[in-house]
């Protein structure tokens, strides 16, 4: 069951067969992230084949990974299957 842990916090975690996985990225569903860990942030990149991505800073016990998650919450047709899956980077730890 993959596992993302930042901070020796586990802030999502769901079964092996409702993640994707992209670019050697794992999106998790929405609802297996802890809402508590993800703040809004005003970062954006884009991808010429997934489309927009928005970003969260992810927060745990007080302590801040800016821009550390991010999601395609209208991604292009060729990536529907991630939209609104939160993949994260920067430090947090993805564990199978």
């Amino acid at each position: 069951m993959p596992r993302a842990i930042w901070n020796d916090v586990v802030i999502a975690e769901a079964p092996a067969d409702e993640v994707e996985r992209v670019e050697g990225n794992v999106y998790f569903p929405p609802g297996t992230v802890d809402p508590a860990a993800l703040q809004p942030s005003d970062h954006h990149t884009v991808c010429s084949w997934k489309g927009t991505a928005s970003y969260y800073n992810v927060v745990v016990q007080g302590q801040v990974n800016p821009d550390a998650a991010w999601y395609y919450p209208e991604p292009k047709q060729a990536a529907a299957q991630i939209r609104g899956y939160i993949a994260f980077w920067r430090g947090v730890e993805i564990v199978d």
